[in-house]
């Protein structure tokens, strides 16, 4: 089972990419990252709590048994 191209096209589609990706420079400093990506874990965790408090099981892997 050969390839063909397809692993050629995908080199050369990477290669497009490539400054496109996600930098790890974003001008902040470890400490205020930490912040930030503490801060964004404690909203996500919130919104998660809201959802099954507010029993709404449209978006997640919810045990529908009946």
């Amino acid at each position: 089972m050969t390839r063909g191209n397809q692993r050629e096209r995908d080199r050369e589609r990477a290669a497009a990419r490539g400054s496109k990706g996600k930098t790890k420079d974003d001008g902040l400093t470890p400490e205020q990252r930490r912040e930030r990506d503490a801060k964004a874990l404690q909203e996500k965790a919130a919104k998660k709590a809201a959802q099954a408090a507010g029993g709404d099981s449209a978006g997640g892997k919810g045990n529908n048994k009946k």
